[in-house]
């Protein structure tokens, strides 16, 4: 099923309801070796292609790639990749990244400045709304097919489903509810109903879906560890809080076959710098993953996912090939206040009293002709520390599969335990239940592996609110979670909590509250005239 997708059909997912698949599919193929939808539902089989698709979405950008047949336009398409926009909107506004390019859009991402014509905010709406749309479609086909397996795809439908509502409510709250294929002008629901509906869906599939499943695709550990995202944001989302619940099903994935990769390839126990290399799929790191954009450096190139985060990262005086890559874009890099948060773990310091060492081995950090402090973003690269995190390169310090460098092989966790983890422990601080010693012991396991040891261990008497931010901070940056837990900590858009140009002031300052959700694409309001634009813009 090939759809080329524009931005005015893409942003009808989620006004219109409607599939945005060529008229020619419901149509008899002239071509005798061209699929139809009837083709591409006629068994099981042929089914699992298009359920491949739905996860496609999250990772790649078009029919082709790297470029050239891209689903969204009016945007590069290396920029229209679902988790480069994820970490657009959601680290890039917050303390732990900056960008030095100076593209329309982009610095007033970290401005916390940007338009209701945002192409970056626009262009994550229309990767969103696609992917409702292909799931709706997906469900409605699938439901003629007879037998467990079609089920099983059929839940991870749903979920996927899910997962895109999830990141509609947390980045825009009030937008349409779409479940059917439809030529009916949706309304608009806000952060409640969402809410609503994710936490039903995902309570009725994690039965449905499989115990295990193969890597890369969803089972039911994936349907508890997104309701425990769901539960620890509830408060933030609807005003209700979800803490307890939080804790029943951070419990149920605690208590799963997935596991901490405490142990790397030498079988020592800092096992962290694993999680981010081009074998994490095979090198130990998978049994911590729960949910993954999978990327392959041959057979799936995008100049998105973590192609993007390795390439944008190197610059100044860093060797590309040390990250497994031809070369650097000269981009990304990290604000001295993020770095502050390892504050407590630094090992060396240069002449000037700066770190540029650190016994916690997640202070992944190359400092060598970098200013801890930055003056200027854009076009400065050698302004604030650069983040080593990602790399395409396997265990055992060999290649990845693109000999050339250009692209990564290196997946990238969506959900990973160490998240849940983390989940409980809030949850358990916020009055959720739960016990605070295994609060403790869940904490001091993510930092036994940072640090190799359990001198990074902690007592109960640390733990605190304060604490369990910082923490995952630590834990989860460049993974797409910062603004999000800002926001749920009333950190993000108030003067409680500043970093280096928040705001666009140098020493950062309080923006406007709206900021908090993005806006709405102007054409489609202007589209479908039940919706309302968010307040602000």
């Amino acid at each position: 099923m090939r759809n080329i997708i524009n931005k005015f059909t893409v942003g009808l997912a989620l006004t219109l309801s409607v599939m945005a698949c060529h008229d020619d599919l419901d149509q008899l193929p002239i071509d005798p070796d061209s699929f139809t939808e009837q083709d591409v539902f006629a068994n099981t089989q042929e089914a699992k292609g298009a359920l491949a698709k739905l996860y496609a979405s999250l990772a790649l950008t078009g029919q082709q790639g790297p470029a050239g047949q891209g689903d969204i336009s009016g945007i590069d398409e290396g920029a229209s990749q679902y988790t480069r926009l994820l970490f657009y909107l959601n680290e890039l506004t917050t303390d732990h990244s900056v960008v030095g390019w100076g593209d329309p859009g982009v610095p007033d991402l970290h401005n916390l400045s940007w338009s209701s014509s945002n192409d970056f905010a626009e262009a994550m709406y229309y990767r969103l709304g696609q992917e409702v749309s292909f799931c709706n479609s997906f469900i409605s086909n699938a439901t003629s097919l007879a037998g467990a397996e079609a089920q099983t795809f059929i839940a991870e439908a749903r979920f996927l489903r899910a997962y895109a509502y999830y990141n509609l409510i947390d980045l825009y709250a009030n937008v349409p509810l779409t479940t059917i294929v439809s030529t009916e002008l949706p309304t608009q629901s806000d952060s409640a109903a969402l809410f609503a509906f994710v936490e039903s869906e995902l309570l009725e599939i994690q039965d449905l879906l499989a115990d295990n499943n193969e890597y890369g695709r969803v089972d039911k550990v994936a349907a508890w560890a997104l309701l425990s995202r769901l539960y620890l944001n509830a408060e933030s989302f609807t005003g209700t809080d979800k803490y307890a619940e939080c804790i029943t099903f951070s419990n149920k994935v605690i208590n799963s076959s997935y596991a901490i990769h405490t142990i790397d390839i030498n079988g020592n126990g800092s096992a962290y710098d694993e999680l981010f290399l081009a074998d994490n799929n095979t090198n130990g790191a998978q049994n911590e993953f729960i949910f993954t954009a999978n990327f392959d450096g041959v057979q799936s190139t995008t100049y998105g996912g973590t192609t993007f985060l390795i390439h944008a990262s190197i610059g100044g005086s860093m060797d590309p090939l040390a990250s497994g890559v031809n070369g650097g874009w000269g981009g990304l890099r990290t604000t001295k206040a993020f770095v502050s948060k390892f504050d407590s773990s630094v090992a060396a310091r240069n002449g000037d009293g700066n770190p540029i060492a650190w016994s916690d081995n997640r202070a992944m950090f190359y400092t060598n002709g970098q200013a801890y402090e930055i003056e200027t973003i854009v076009n400065t690269f050698t302004d604030g520390y650069a983040v080593t995190k990602f790399k395409n390169v396997n265990s055992d310090g060999s290649g990845a599969n693109d000999t050339s460098g250009e692209f990564s092989d290196t997946d990238l966790p969506l959900i990973r335990l160490a998240e849940i983890y983390l989940n409980y422990a809030e949850a358990a601080l916020r009055g959720g239940g739960g016990d605070l010693n295994t609060a403790v012991a869940l904490v001091n396991q993510l930092r036994a592996r940072a640090y190799g040891n359990n001198t990074g261990n902690i007592s109960t008497s640390d733990l605190s609110l304060d604490f369990i931010l910082d923490e995952r901070s630590r834990e989860l940056y460049w993974e797409g979670f910062r603004r999000t837990d800002l926001i749920r900590f009333n950190k993000f858009t108030t003067g409680t909590y500043v970093w280096p140009f928040k705001g666009g002031a140098s020493e950062g300052k309080e923006v406007e509250s709206f900021r908090k959700l993005f806006p709405l694409p102007t054409n489609v309001i202007s589209i479908n005239p039940n919706l309302d634009q968010n307040p602000g813009y």
